[in-house]
């Protein structure tokens, strides 16, 4: 049977001014599609978090804000229903304990305030007065190529992105991709294991021109590929 994917996109307390979130998930259904992933887009992100595990997709890819940041329109989102957040977090957790992988894209790692578990299950995140990023320019992505299943050939590349620095990151985290900022090496990608559910973090994937390069794509197809062990 055919892997299948489900990819949530940023809308509605899930979007914010910055990100074109149809844009870039609509980017990377197209690298899971032509690497033979079908892929379902919701932007109804609690209710396809809540229904998790029961709907079982063999790889959840994560693509939203902030659940607490501002609108696009500029207003203020309802506030938070407490069971929604109960529900939506025991959905993602229900997920992952049955073992089935996850993929976080970008500034996936500002939202989901309301799972604790959301840095662990991810391996870092971005904190809130200490994590920036320098002006979104073009980028210079340095590869421990081999290191890894995922970046087996892949090289160095320059893509234009906004480039995560200071997030807090578990030491136990291998950088698989990372840049340079201020003297220091800042992990723009890795994989792990959350109890039997492999995990991937990709910090890349401001806006489609991010896309624009072969090797931002490869990346991307490469660490699904390996979250459904077909690599």
């Amino acid at each position: 049977m055919t892997s299948r994917a489900l990819l949530l996109s940023g809308s509605g307390r899930y979007a914010d001014p910055w990100h074109p979130f149809a844009a870039t998930s609509a980017c990377v259904a197209r690298v899971l599609e032509e690497s033979g992933i079908p892929v379902t887009v919701t932007e109804d992100v609690d209710a396809a978090l809540a229904a998790l595990p029961a709907t079982a997709p063999d790889l959840l890819v994560v693509n939203i804000g902030a659940a607490d940041g501002p609108a696009p329109d500029g207003v203020d989102h309802a506030p938070a229903d407490p069971a929604v957040d109960a529900a939506a977090r025991a959905g993602l957790l229900g997920h992952l304990a049955a073992g089935r992988p996850l993929l976080a894209l970008h500034v996936s790692s500002t939202s989901l305030h309301f799972v604790p578990e959301w840095e662990v299950v991810l391996g870092g995140i971005w904190v809130r007065g200490a994590t920036m990023h320098p002006d979104y320019d073009l980028a210079h992505v340095r590869v421990e190529t081999d290191a890894h299943p995922i970046v087996a050939g892949v090289r160095d590349f320059d893509t234009s992105d906004e480039r995560y620095s200071f997030m807090r990151v578990d030491p136990a985290v291998q950088g698989l991709a990372w840049h340079e900022h201020d003297g220091l090496r800042h992990p723009l990608l890795w994989a792990r294991e959350h109890g039997a559910a492999r995990v991937v973090y990709d910090a890349l994937g401001h806006d489609a021109a991010s896309y624009d390069s072969a090797e931002a794509r490869e990346l991307v197809a490469r660490s699904a590929l390996w979250l459904l062990g077909e690599l």
